[in-house]
């Protein structure tokens, strides 16, 4: 066995939670980072812990490797260059293994093909160098809600969202959404009351297939305004300038 460093947090700082956005409604994750870099493992295991989850930090690709196969973890965040082993090889193990367990991938590399290599790798989800704790927790939070969530509708406010008949209301109105704007409303539902950036709606909804500076958004966005807020008293999509969109809580 090889001795990891690691921290368990016991916390129930509420105040630290809201103020980093984090949903409560989670239960304790136990996560394994494996992260060369000092800086940047601090960073990531001081927001996981904030967020009252266990974590271990190692900073090898092998001795990663290990833990992963040694324990059973919900959350691997995996930087891609690494001492021995590189992530990518690790996570190809991890899956030709059989292994499921969600993996972030970390990377300074941020091309397209950078993060459709990762995720054809087998990542569940991609974060580009450097992050803000907030973004990386949203992202985790993400992964760890699509294993154990079993909803089957969203609701904020008198707004719905039936995932499994796709369909959407507004109090008693049925409104017809394509299937673009119909993910946009999930992605943004599913992270109420937090901003979900530009890039993290162009990476679940897009996969990427666009160029970041593309008004994409901007476009099925002002279309799901039209047929989402227009026509209500309460608007419920915010537009957060230069970050990206928040549907609001606690609407009526």
């Amino acid at each position: 066995m090889i001795d990891f460093r690691g921290c368990t947090c016991k916390t129930n700082d509420d105040a630290s939670k809201r103020t980093l956005g984090l949903r409560e409604d989670l239960r304790i994750m136990k996560a394994l980072i494996i992260e060369d870099d000092v800086t940047v493992a601090e960073h990531v295991q001081q927001g996981l812990i904030a967020a009252d989850h266990e974590t271990t930090v190692v900073s090898d690709g092998t001795k990663g490797l290990e833990a992963a196969r040694q324990s059973q973890w919900d959350i691997i965040i995996l930087d891609i260059m690494l001492p021995g082993e590189d992530g990518l090889s690790v996570l190809r193990t991890l899956r030709d293994e059989e292994n499921q367990t969600p993996v972030l991938l970390l990377s300074a590399k941020s091309q397209v093909e950078d993060k459709v290599q990762g995720l054809r790798s087998g990542a569940n989800d991609y974060l580009t160098k450097p992050f803000a704790v907030e973004e990386l927790l949203a992202r985790v939070e993400g992964l760890a809600g699509r294993v154990q969530d079993t909803t089957t509708s969203l609701k904020v406010g008198d707004l719905t969202l039936d995932l499994l008949n796709r369909k959407v209301t507004r109090g008693e109105t049925e409104i017809d959404l394509q299937s673009k704007e119909f993910q946009l409303l999930e992605c943004l539902m599913r992270n109420r009351g937090k901003v979900v950036t530009r890039s993290m709606l162009l990476e679940h909804v897009w996969n990427y297939h666009f160029d970041p500076q593309t008004n994409v958004i901007d476009v099925h966005i002002s279309r799901l305004r039209q047929k989402v807020d227009k026509t209500f008293n309460v608007p419920l999509i915010e537009t957060v300038r230069g970050t990206g969109y928040r549907i609001a809580e606690n609407q009526t």
